[in-house]
C-alpha cells in the first residue's frame, strides 16, 4: 500500500490474536504497521511482532525491490513493534537502528543488544537526511511508553505516530474507526492525557497531511476530526451528550432496576444511553464509554459488606487511567443491609473533578413503589 510516492506500508495483519496485551478483546485482530521510505539511503519506520517476522521482511524486500535498506527507525519498544530488530539487523549486516537512548536501554534488555558500533541515538529536534526526505524526530515520553519518539517526514509531511491514533482491528476489516480508537486509547494511553497534550502541541506547528500509526489504518484525510477527538480524550472533556450506567446484578432485580432507569432517562429526553453488565460485556468497552459521556451511574448489589467484585475491578479501571470531570450517580441494592453505595462512593472518590449527583437509590431486595420514584427522581436530576 503506497501512503505516498516513496512511503509505502509494510505491515501484517493478525487474526490469529485473541487478547492484546493479555487482555482486550479483539474480535477483528490487530494491525502490526510499519513502513518503507524509498530514497538514496532508504529507511524502515519500525517492525511487527514476532511470529510474522518472514511476512515483514518479504513486503520489504517487495516494497525496495532488492535494495538495502540504509535505517531501522524505533519509535517504540513493545515487542509488537519490535521483536524483529535483531532479525533486520542479521538480514541487512550494514544498516544502522535509529532510535531514543531510553529505547536502546530496553533493547538491551529485551534483545541482549543495544547496538553500540551501529546505532543512532537521537533526541527532540534531531535530524536524519535520506536523500529527498529528511526525518524530524519528535520526543513523546510516556505516549505511552517512556522512550517513545515520533518521527516527521519531510517534504511529504507524513507523521509516524508510534502508538497514537492507533485502534483496534486488522486492516482487511472495515469497522468504524472512532469506536475501536477510543476503546484503544482510554484502555492503553487513557492515563497519559498530560503527555498526550504535550506532543499534539508540537505537532500542532507542523504541516501533516498524513498519520501513519502503528496500529490501524493510515489517515490522510479529515486530520481535523482524528486530532480534534485526540484533543478531547487527552484533556478529559466530554466527547458525546449522554449517560453511561454501569450495573451488576446478580438475580435481575438490579437489572430491572437498571432497565427502569434507562427508559426514564430516554423518555425524559436523554440523546444516550450506554447500558454495561460489568459481569458480561467487554469491561474496556464500559471504560470507554464511561469517559466517552459526562454522566455514569454506578449499580451494584451488595456483596459481602461491599460492592459486587466485577463494580470493584471496573471503579479500579477508571481510577488508573485518570477518570476525572464527571458527574457520577449511584444505586444500590442489598437485601439486610446496602452498604454498595457508600463503598463504590468512597473508592471513587479519589478521582479528580467529580460531582455527585442525588439522589442514592437503595433497593431492597426488589423494586417497590418507593424505590421505582426514588429511580424517577435520578433520572429527573441527571437529565436536568
Amino acid at each position: 500500500m503506497r501512503v505516498t510516492d516513496d512511503i509505502t506500508y509494510i505491515g501484517v495483519n493478525d487474526h490469529e490474536i485473541d487478547l492484546f496485551e493479555g487482555q482486550y478483546e479483539v474480535p477483528n485482530g490487530m494491525a502490526y504497521n510499519s513502513y518503507v521510505i524509498a530514497d538514496e539511503m532508504p529507511a524502515v519506520i519500525d517492525s511487527v511482532e514476532a511470529k510474522f517476522g518472514s511476512e515483514w521482511l518479504g513486503n520489504l524486500a517487495a516494497a525496495l525491490d532488492g535494495r538495502a535498506p540504509e535505517y531501522l527507525v524505533v519509535q517504540h519498544m513493545e515487542p509488537d513493534h519490535s521483536s524483529n530488530i535483531v532479525r533486520f539487523m542479521d538480514a541487512y549486516p550494514t544498516a544502522k537502528v535509529v532510535a531514543s537512548a531510553k529505547a536502546f536501554e530496553m533493547m538491551a534488555n529485551f534483545y541482549g543488544d543495544a547496538y553500540e558500533d551501529r546505532r543512532i541515538v537521537v533526541k527532540e529536534g534531531d535530524e536524519l537526511n535520506l536523500g529527498r526526505h529528511t526525518l524530524r524526530f519528535i520526543a513523546a515520553p510516556m505516549v505511552h511508553w517512556p522512550e517513545v519518539i515520533f518521527t516527521y517526514d519531510e517534504p511529504d509531511g507524513v507523521l509516524f505516530s508510534a502508538d497514537a491514533f492507533g485502534k483496534f482491528g486488522a486492516l482487511d476489516v472495515q469497522e468504524d474507526w472512532a469506536c475501536e480508537a477510543r476503546r484503544y486509547y482510554f484502555g492503553i494511553v487513557g492515563k497519559f492525557g498530560k503527555q498526550v497534550s504535550a506532543v499534539l502541541g508540537k505537532v500542532a506547528a507542523l504541516d501533516v497531511r498524513a498519520i501513519c500509526p502503528l496500529h490501524g489504518p493510515v489517515l490522510s484525510e479529515d486530520l481535523d476530526y482524528y486530532v480534534g477527538l485526540y484533543k478531547t480524550w487527552s484533556s478529559y472533556d466530554v466527547e458525546s451528550e449522554g449517560v453511561a450506567i454501569a450495573y451488576c446484578s446478580v438475580y435481575g432485580n438490579t437489572k430491572e432496576a437498571v432497565e427502569l432507569l434507562e427508559s426514564e432517562l430516554l423518555a425524559a429526553g436523554c440523546p444516550k444511553v450506554a447500558v454495561s453488565d460489568l459481569a458480561r460485556d467487554d469491561m474496556a468497552e464500559a471504560v470507554e464509554d464511561a469517559f466517552r459521556y459526562g454522566t455514569l451511574v454506578l449499580v451494584s448489589t451488595t456483596y459481602n459488606g461491599d460492592m459486587f467484585p466485577f463494580m470493584k475491578e471496573f471503579i479500579d479501571h477508571l481510577a488508573d487511567h485518570a477518570y476525572q470531570n464527571r458527574k457520577v450517580a449511584f444505586m444500590e441494592n442489598g437485601s439486610w443491609a446496602p452498604v454498595a453505595a457508600r463503598a463504590m462512593r468512597a473508592k471513587i472518590e479519589g478521582c479528580k473533578g467529580i460531582e455527585f449527583i442525588d439522589p442514592v437509590v437503595t433497593i431492597k431486595s426488589s423494586l417497590s413503589d418507593e424505590s421505582r420514584a426514588a429511580v424517577k427522581q435520578l433520572a429527573a436530576a441527571l437529565v436536568g
